[in-house]
């Protein structure tokens, strides 16, 4: 049976007191609806997405104006749930049931979702519900004797009774769309909110003697919501528990999974081990028995198999050939290719460079715009001067050459391959195969020269 799904994306968010909309606030990398919309994409039937918007509501069409299977409806005033809902009901009309999820609660899984669909007859009203510890600020489930639901109950309508309840209402609901049109038409603001509430649907379809179907999540937190900048960081350390958990049963040896962020897909070979306070971003890869050192950050990246990357260095749309040795503090910006065997060391920044295999630069140097080839050695402070104010321009650079510490290759430039260039070296021609090349000042000392010293002030 086909569905269509309904997210609630309208609400302010007054709590999380930023101009950013709520739900585009960032999680694991991507907005909270991003990842609410990719868990619907998952349910089973392509499922039609109907999404309403309120607050902020351009903002957050354009954020999304990419994906084309997205209605998009208003809610003009802040009227509660159900309110919101009805702005849907003109594209429901050959919907079979209707799922509604809320932009705020990223974390529920496609799994769950799932479970919850097929467990619900297709003529009755099913809701998620949980027992919390703590159920401040959810409605809570009545049952019956019989432990049929009844009702769910606003937290600001309940009586102290109804309070100490520990089962709530999560907000996910399935409703049978024939019935619907029905039931949000009968809705009354008679609430301390004076908002229409879908809540009160339950118990249209218990007076209707529709079957109401009430599904505990065994894990409730999926369901949580995001309101405030605490919630937020609750969500990110759970979303990110998850998904180390389930890198560790792939195989990740992780030193710490409670300090590792995955913001976007991670894939890997056999034996890989990455230290704490890792960041991944984008797409990476990683070869066999890679390690990863503490602090990196790693975004777009594809590393080779038996490569270091030492601690506190970030490497973004770079590839990194086998046995490389990256760092520590070292920058790998995008453009950059390292050879197999190579090292780049401390304090070393890349861009656009190809790097051959065997090559190092291991300290204090700028490389952009440059190919460099095998078995070449970079000295310390070495600068590929690649922008002249207006261009860039490329230098490039032999197999097996040396390159003085302290040198200066404006480009742009060629080394000849086997050539040496001595210290301190300013090259702004080419430089010949072989030989040695150096360009500096006459060395010149002063003798019975004295140091300027400081003046005394009178006191």
């Amino acid at each position: 049976m086909s569905i269509d799904i309904v997210i609630l994306a309208a609400g302010k968010g007054t709590r999380m007191r930023s101009s950013l909309p709520k739900v585009l606030q960032p999680l694991a990398g991507k907005p909270l609806l991003a990842h609410v919309l990719g868990t619907a994409r998952t349910l089973p039937g392509n499922p039609r997405l109907h999404v309403i918007v309120g607050h902020g509501a351009e903002t957050v069409r354009q954020a999304f104006a990419h994906e084309r299977d997205i209605r998009w409806y208003q809610q003009e005033r802040q009227l509660g749930t159900g309110d919101a809902v009805r702005q849907a009901l003109p594209g429901l009309q050959d919907a079979e049931r209707v799922l509604v999820l809320y932009g705020d609660v990223p974390l529920l899984r496609g799994e769950t979702l799932r479970n919850f669909l097929h467990s619900t007859p297709v003529d009755a009203l099913g809701l998620c519900t949980g027992e919390l510890t703590d159920p401040r600020g959810y409605g809570r489930i009545l049952r019956s004797a019989q432990e049929e639901v009844l009702e769910i109950r606003e937290e600001r309508d309940c009586n102290a009774e109804e309070r100490a309840l520990r089962e709530v209402n999560l907000g996910i609901m399935l409703f049978p769309a024939a019935r619907l049109a029905d039931w949000l038409a009968r809705l009354q603001p008679g609430n301390a909110q004076g908002e229409y509430y879908l809540t009160d649907l339950v118990g249209f379809a218990c007076s209707d003697d529709v079957p109401v179907h009430g599904f505990r999540l065994p894990q409730p937190e999926e369901a949580l919501g995001v309101n405030d900048p605490a919630q937020l960081a609750f969500a990110e350390r759970f979303y990110q528990r998850r998904q180390v958990e389930a890198l560790q049963r792939e195989g990740l040896r992780c030193a710490d999974p409670e300090r590792f962020d995955l913001r976007g897909t991670l894939s890997f070979g056999a034996d890989c081990w990455i230290e704490p306070n890792v960041i991944v971003e984008g797409q990476v890869r990683l070869g066999d028995r890679v390690r990863i050192g503490a602090g990196v950050i790693l975004r777009d990246v594809e590393i080779g198999n038996d490569v270091e990357i030492l601690p506190y260095s970030m490497i973004e749309e770079a590839k990194i050939g086998a046995e490389a040795r990256i760092g520590p503090f070292a920058r790998i910006r995008p453009g950059t290719e390292i050879g197999n065997a190579a090292h780049v060391g401390n304090f070393v920044e890349t861009k656009k460079v190809t790097l051959g295999a065997g090559s190092k630069a291991n300290h204090l140097t700028y490389l952009g715009d440059a190919e460099i080839g095998s078995g070449v050695n970079i000295g310390a402070g070495v600068i590929t001067c690649n922008y002249d104010g207006a261009n860039k321009h490329r230098t490039e650079i032999g197999d097996d050459v040396f390159v003085g510490s302290d040198t200066q290759l404006i480009a742009p430039v060629k080394v000849g391959a086997g050539a040496t260039i001595g210290a301190g070296s300013t090259i702004t021609r080419e430089v010949p195969a072989g030989g040695l090349t150096l360009s500096r000042s006459p060395q010149k000392s002063v003798p019975h020269w004295q140091r300027p010293k400081k003046s005394v002030t009178p006191a």
